[in-house]
Formats: structure tokens, C-alpha cells, sequence
């Protein structure tokens, strides 16, 4: 690997926290700093359990990548706020089965591309674009993605832990019908979103991420999630496709040997599931 590909870019503001790379240190990467590090300890210590939150969350989304790429036999993805983890990614999990799926990362943290040059190196059917996820138009027309993602074909939409960092009064539930729009019958969405039975914790949780600097919006409860999906045909949480389509705790869904859980016995979760176009 050379020099270049490991120095971080030069218009990267370390002495700032960003959520993708707290959340890389919730996950124990390497991709972060002190500032970082530092709002990861402190969401830890408002909501205790949210490093494991993470792990289970981040096992979530293989077990669905999975589902979407073998079941639905989806074979591209278009994968928003897709952070900096540097094992499961999306295009790991997709390409073991299926090598030729295709897949676009969008990020607006400028570290996830210099990242990715080091990991997607030969990898002709995966990219990264850095850009600003709610600017839909920019996303869609670049280049990379309209080299890569043909819109006449089923595409998975990746929204994991991601709705829940944009405010209220920028409509962040919008996004998926804008996205999905051009997308025909059989795209799915595979989507989690941070939620709470308990407004003081949540209310703790979102004040605690505001207060670092950190653009945010906050921790919703179990139906304001479950916007996301509205209109859509949600997939059965249980393996065995038994369980009443819902979305549940992302530990829970299927997951061998759970039971799906829709509101655990959790201060926080991650809510989540997987639900197609009709």
C-alpha cells in the first residue's frame, strides 16, 4: 500500500468529531481520532450497551445484504452514509456469492474515499462517491453511479444507522421515496434507524451527539421509524418467513436461533428490517 493511499486527505478537519468515524470507534476501527473517540466514550456512557448496539447493528447488515443479494437475487447496491468499517462491508458480503454485483458508496466524510482507494483497489464493480446523501440529484447523475447502477434493473437501497443523523426539518423519511423513484418493482431497502421507548434517554442520547458539533438529528421512537417503510412490502423478521412482517431490534432480525423482538427490553435499539418495492 503506498504512502498516499494512507494518509488521511488534506482538507481533513481531525480536531472535529464526525458520527461515521465515532462509529467506527464504537465498532474498535482505526479509521478515527481523539475527538472521535472521545464522543464515542460519551454516547457510551449516556446509553451503555451502544459499542455492542454497533456490532449488532453492523451484523444486521451483512445477515441482510445477504438476504437481499441471495434471496431477492438483487445485484446492486446503492449504499448511503456507508461510513468507514473496514470488514462486512457491503460489498464483501454481496460479492462473496455474487462477485459481479455492483455497488456505490456514498459518503460526505472525505476520509470513507481515501479509505476505500486502499480497500477497493482491482475492484472494478464497486466505487465511492463523496457526496452530500440528501442531495439526490448529485448522487444519481455522477458519473460513477450511472456507470455502475442500472436503474432498469432491482437495486437495494442501503439505509443502516443512517436516517436519524439528518433533522426533522429536513425531512429525512423523503429520501427513500426520492431514492427508490427510479428503481422498478423488486428494489428493496435494507434499513435501521436508532429508537426509543424512552423519550429521556433518547432526548440524553441526541443532546449528548448535538452538544460535540456534530450535525445530527435525534433518536425517534418505534413509529416515527417506521416511516421509512411506508408503502412497501415489509419482509418477515424470522428466518423461516413465520414472524408477521415488521421491523424489529436489528439483533433480532433474522437472526438463527432469535426470536424477533419489534420493541426490546432496550432504552435504545436499532430498529430495522427489510422491506421491497411492490
Amino acid at each position: 500500500m503506498s504512502d498516499s493511499l494512507q494518509r488521511p486527505p488534506a482538507d481533513l478537519d481531525m480536531t472535529k468529531p464526525t458520527v461515521a468515524r465515532a462509529y467506527d470507534a464504537l465498532l474498535g476501527g482505526k479509521d478515527n481520532f481523539e475527538p472521535d473517540r472521545e464522543l464515542a466514550a460519551a454516547v457510551e456512557a449516556v446509553n451503555p450497551g451502544t459499542a455492542v448496539l454497533a456490532h449488532e447493528n453492523r451484523a444486521f447488515l451483512s445477515r441482510a445484504v445477504a438476504y437481499a443479494s441471495q434471496e431477492l437475487g438483487i445485484g446492486q447496491f446503492l449504499d448511503l452514509g456507508s461510513g468507514l468499517p473496514t470488514a462486512e462491508n457491503t460489498h464483501q458480503v454481496a460479492q462473496r456469492e455474487a462477485p459481479n454485483t455492483r455497488v456505490v458508496y456514498v459518503d460526505i466524510d472525505p476520509m470513507v474515499l481515501a479509505h476505500a482507494r486502499a480497500l477497493l483497489v482491482e475492484n472494478d464493480t464497486t466505487t465511492v462517491i463523496t457526496a452530500d446523501l440528501r442531495d439526490v440529484d448529485r448522487v444519481m447523475d455522477d458519473p460513477e453511479t450511472r456507470r455502475l447502477l442500472d436503474t432498469g434493473e432491482p437495486v437495494c437501497l442501503m439505509l443502516v444507522s443512517l436516517l436519524h443523523c439528518i433533522p426533522d426539518d429536513e425531512d429525512p423519511f423523503s429520501l427513500v421515496g426520492r431514492y427508490l423513484e427510479p428503481f422498478p418493482s423488486g428494489s428493496a431497502l435494507v434499513y435501521s434507524h436508532l429508537c426509543s421507548n424512552n423519550p429521556e434517554r433518547a432526548r440524553e442520547f441526541t443532546e449528548r451527539i448535538h452538544k460535540s458539533g456534530t450535525p445530527w438529528g435525534r433518536v425517534r421512537n418505534p413509529e416515527e421509524c417506521a416511516a421509512a417503510v411506508a408503502g412497501m412490502d415489509v419482509v418477515s423478521p424470522s428466518p423461516d418467513g413465520a414472524a408477521p412482517a415488521r421491523l424489529v431490534d436489528c439483533d433480532t432480525w433474522r437472526k438463527p436461533g432469535a426470536d424477533p423482538v419489534d420493541i426490546p427490553d432496550k432504552a435504545i435499539w436499532e430498529h430495522a428490517g427489510v422491506a421491497v418495492k411492490p
